[in-house]
């Protein structure tokens, strides 16, 4: 399974997110699932109710995407390469996008693109591949 994982200012938008979605999947398989801190997953549904529309007017078909908010537990848990000070200050883990992207994707994940920061400097994204639903998410 392939998982993308957000983290992003309060001020951020849609397309702060799809920015930095579509830098990092470049090149990765398509990804299956969007994780986010538990406390922001209503831009994220927005962010995927967006794509399926995307998905259907371009005749892509392929599955829905699911969302899965990630608690802090499971945020702090993970060890990530990047080490925001922000991230760190605030959800402490160096790397809240790489930490939503491998918790979700479960034990023994790995990362498959380290944080993308949008152009904005809003919203990054990484992307992580799995086997099973995180336990932790």
């Amino acid at each position: 399974m392939i998982v993308a994982g957000f983290g992003f200012r309060a001020a951020a938008g849609l397309d702060a997110l799809r920015a930095a979605l579509a830098t990092a999947q470049h090149g990765c398989p398509p990804v299956e699932i969007l994780a986010v801190p538990q406390d922001k997953i209503a831009l994220v549904q927005a962010l995927a109710d967006l794509l399926a529309a995307d998905r259907v007017a371009a005749r892509a078909g392929g599955c829905p995407l699911t969302v899965i908010g990630v608690s802090p537990a499971a945020l702090q848990a993970m060890r990530t390469p990047t080490r925001s000070i922000a991230s760190i200050r605030h959800r402490a883990t160096g790397s809240v996008a790489e930490a939503a992207a491998l918790a979700a994707a479960g034990p023994g994940a790995v990362l498959l693109t380290s944080r993308h920061i949008s152009a904005d400097r809003m919203a990054t994204c990484a992307i992580a591949r799995g086997t099973c639903r995180g336990h932790n998410a």
